[in-house]
């Protein structure tokens, strides 16, 4: 028999024997898996948190979803706080997104509780612009412990908001009174005296209709005046013992400033304030100038009626004022260090900045965006919105303060008998008390007992 015939064979029998050993039908035959890919990895998840008013947060949402449009790896999840106080205490309290935003006036309370982690070198390495696109000034507000622990992403400058159909400069130009000047570009510059500052809330009362100005009676309203007549507001910039509002200086600075803000005719009174806020009266044209920060710029666009425009705040020796910066953070227990890092890179950029910076809150401590017309908005109120560029040159940023709440609780009732007190004003008493009681804040252990009698 042939060896193919003796396979055949084999196999028939083979097949019979199965047959006999099962009265059931075998089993038919498993079909090969098919090959198939691997499933894909979920997206790493980050989150990011961020304060301000709807139109902000709406317009971080926006800068979110186009970063999640760019990534599959990873994908962000935004995070609101109504106030950078909410902010700060949920950052401390170890509920720090993987990505946040602080204020730079809660920087010491962030940093101590160890929740941000140095951002220069990560930036540098995903080729962020520290030198040109973001102000000196603005980057060294954010160092602490010799290292950057936050990038500068918005800055805000006080500046003087004025009614422009109530402080006619031409008009008054006309008459021959004291006004800024005009520049090279044909518009009123934006430094003026306070002499011309005093003109203007005289030219706006003038039929007793308005009232002239009206300045915050707080330090951060007195800041702006006492800097710019030479004087200081804290002893030292770093580690401040006490107020130097006694320091010749200073009170010369505010002998000069409260000339002004103590005139009756010129300021609402504590009764008007009472019925209706200055910046209410401000929307209703009834106040002609108040001091502010650029997030006052919405509101005021939206006030029916309302014309306005900025100006620098007054200067009387040299152009100063205050502000605040805020700035985005990476929290030191992210488990996705350069996700994060490459989302804040992202978040400082060109174009994502120029999403938030539409919504007319903020001014970006991105040279580039503030100087764009993102920033600018030539169609919109104020026509001058440069002020804001050029007033950020000038911003003095104050020392970081863990007992700033309790220094405000106690100093701003004296600041306010200062501003608005009733009476003739005994201007060195009053200087020497703000600072003795400073010192309780600042520095408890140099103030002496009191002897009991």
């Amino acid at each position: 028999m042939s060896r193919r015939a003796t396979t055949m064979a084999l196999v028939l029998v083979s097949g019979m024997a199965l047959a006999a050993c099962s009265d059931t039908e075998p089993a038919p035959p498993k079909p090969s898996p098919s090959p198939t890919s691997a499933a894909p990895d979920k997206p790493r998840q980050l989150s990011f948190g961020v304060f301000g008013q709807p139109a902000e947060i709406a317009a971080f949402q926006e800068v979110v979803d186009s970063f999640n449009a760019s990534s599959q790896t990873r994908q962000v999840k935004l995070v609101s706080w109504s106030d950078h106080r909410e902010a700060a205490d949920a950052i401390v309290d170890g509920k720090a997104p993987d990505v946040f935003m602080a204020s730079r006036s809660d920087l010491s309370q962030v940093a101590q509780s160890e929740t941000t982690r140095p951002v220069s070198l990560l930036l540098d390495e995903r080729g962020v612009d520290f030198g040109d696109r973001f102000s000196r000034d603005a980057l060294e507000a954010f160092s602490y412990d010799d290292d950057l622990q936050c990038m500068p992403y918005s800055a805000s400058p006080m500046v003087m908001y004025f009614n422009d159909e109530l402080v006619d400069f031409d008009k008054m130009e006309r008459r021959e009174l004291e006004v800024p000047a005009v520049n090279d570009e044909g518009v009123r510059s934006d430094r003026w005296s306070l002499a011309e500052f005093a003109a203007a809330a005289q030219f706006a009362v003038r039929r007793g209709r308005v009232d002239g100005v009206w300045i915050e009676p707080t330090l951060q309203g007195l800041a702006p005046f006492i800097y710019s007549g030479g004087g200081q507001v804290f002893d030292d910039e770093d580690d401040p013992k006490s107020l130097t509002f006694s320091e010749d200086d200073t009170r010369s600075a505010l002998d000069e400033t409260l000339a002004i803000l103590r005139d009756p005719i010129l300021t609402p009174s504590s009764g008007e304030l009472r019925r209706s806020s200055a910046l209410a009266r401000f929307k209703r044209g009834k106040l002609a100038m108040i001091a502010g920060f650029r997030d006052l710029v919405p509101e005021l666009r939206d006030a029916e009626g309302l014309s306005f425009d900025t100006i620098s705040m007054p200067v009387i020796d040299n152009a100063a004022t205050v502000g605040d910066i805020d700035g985005l953070c990476i929290s030191a227990e992210t488990e996705h260090v350069n996700d994060a890092a490459d989302f804040l890179a992202y978040a400082v950029s060109d174009a994502a900045m120029e999403t938030v910076t539409r919504t007319g809150y903020i001014m970006p401590a991105n040279t580039e965006v503030a100087g764009s017309e993102a920033f600018l908005a030539p169609t919109l109120e104020p026509a001058h919105s440069t002020v804001f560029n050029s007033a950020v040159r000038g911003m003095v940023v104050p020392p970081l303060l863990d007992e700033a709440p309790e220094l405000t609780e106690e100093v701003e009732p004296l600041l306010k008998d200062l501003v608005v007190g009733p009476g003739i004003l005994d201007l060195e008493a009053a200087t020497e008390e703000i600072d003795e009681v400073s010192r309780t804040i600042l520095d408890p252990e140099s103030v002496s007992e009191t002897p009991a009698e």
